[in-house]
């Protein structure tokens, strides 16, 4: 099985975002008994809040299946956990490398660097641009389950 947890500062926009979204790809494709996915925050700001109402918005607009969503925070024992660990910037990536003491094996990874580009995926909590949020975070899960490919 394949563990991935996307990360984001709040849990509430870009990761749970991801979350569904890689989710719906890997249902399209069948193979959702490969895959445990999961999202988190690096903060404590928003714990035990849902999904931001303007993402909650986009997944229907795109016809994406929301889950059961509260924000949590990652823990140092989540390293173990999850195959992939995707931050959705490099604010992220700092603070998930500060909360799991490093990254000896080479878990954590920015969601667009999977789609070629080394640029943050865009904060829609500041920009208000849920559409090029969403545009990004689909590039690169769809990037991320073609470099999964099938399982033997």
């Amino acid at each position: 099985m394949i563990r991935i947890l996307f990360v984001c500062h709040g849990n509430i926009c870009r990761s749970p975002m991801a979350q569904f979204v890689m989710q719906h790809l890997v249902n399209q494709a069948g193979r959702e008994k490969e895959f445990f996915i999961d999202s988190k925050a690096t903060s404590t700001e928003e714990l035990g809040n849902g999904p931001y109402p303007p993402v909650r918005q986009k997944m229907r607009e795109v016809g994406i299946p929301m889950l059961p969503h509260r924000a949590s925070q990652i823990s140092r024992s989540d390293y173990a956990n999850y195959d992939y660990i995707i931050g959705m910037d490099e604010a992220n990536i700092r603070n998930m490398y500060r909360i799991f003491g490093g990254d000896p094996d080479g878990k954590i990874l920015k969601l667009r660097s999977f789609a070629g580009s080394p640029q943050d995926i865009a904060d829609p909590w500041y920009t208000g641009d849920f559409d090029t949020t969403y545009d990004q975070v689909f590039a690169g899960c769809s990037a991320l389950l073609d470099l999964c490919g099938e399982e033997d």
